[in-house]
């Protein structure tokens, strides 16, 4: 069990690596629910269950100064929880998203005590121009919060997968079949949040286009995308006169002066 604990909690690391490594989506439930199903002896389930609440925080995204909750610490919980209980995606969410804002409420602690000093202390040696130190303390700061995803994975799964274990066997059927049903609603929900970032009445009628096409023509979502794609072409001009681009942005220089 420490091992596994020990396994899940590099699991998280890796997934907050993400911001170091040019932000290629590790973090993602979608990523990181396949590798805790593997450690888990499920892969399988964590192919399905990363699936599931990759929809359900497909809007968790930090756009500006808000903060989601932590889809890491969640996901990674969340999937092994649902794994070790047996239970698989009808509870996978249910258990991720309490733990995804607990983990962002300590992580914001970590930000507001811990992050300041360090900052003192780079600005510091910026002023003495040491700019090696700079780089160090960077670099700390970044694994130091990586350590603090680590550690809440490694001592939430030690401490709590046999009482969640024994407290979702307890739960009657009744609310198990309530939460499979609603586990068919959290896609919506991920996709709602997800347009409530992004729709305007621009991205409205393709939105509803893709809807016609799934609903009334039975068109793959893979196909839909493709199509996608060709719209995009159709509409931006990657091919255009570069001399034509030219003097178009010269005359608007001229404009402006």
């Amino acid at each position: 069990m420490v091992l596994k604990a020990f396994l899940l909690g590099c699991i998280a690391f890796l997934g907050k690596c993400d911001l170091a490594t040019g932000t290629n989506q590790l973090q993602r439930p979608i990523i990181l629910g396949p590798l805790v199903g593997l450690v888990l002896g499920d892969f399988e389930a964590g192919i399905t269950i990363g699936a599931t609440l990759e929809l359900a925080f497909l809007g968790s995204y930090s756009v500006g100064a808000f903060i989601p909750p932590n889809v890491i610490v969640g996901g990674v919980l969340g999937t092994a929880f649902a794994i070790v209980t047996g239970k698989g995606p009808a509870v996978a969410f249910t258990m991720a998203f309490p733990i995804a804002l607990l983990a962002v409420a300590i992580d914001n602690v970590f930000f507001s005590l811990v992050r300041p000093l360090l900052a003192r202390m780079a600005d510091s040696f910026a002023e003495k121009g040491n700019v090696h130190m700079v780089s160090v303390i960077h670099m700390c700061t970044g694994f130091l919060t990586c350590t603090v995803l680590f550690l809440m994975v490694f001592l939430g799964f030690s401490v709590g997968s046999d009482a969640m274990k024994a407290f979702v066997n307890a739960i009657p059927e009744v609310i198990t079949n309530g939460l499979t049903i609603a586990t068919g609603l959290l896609p919506g929900i991920g996709f709602a949040m997800l347009a409530q970032m992004i729709m305007n009445k621009k991205v409205v009628p393709f939105f509803f286009l893709g809807f016609v096409l799934s609903a009334y023509f039975k068109l793959p979502v893979v196909g839909i995308a493709i199509l996608g794609i060709i719209i995009i072409f159709a509409m931006l001009d990657f091919t255009g006169n570069k001399d034509q681009l030219a003097t178009n942005i010269g005359e608007v220089d001229d404009d402006d002066f």
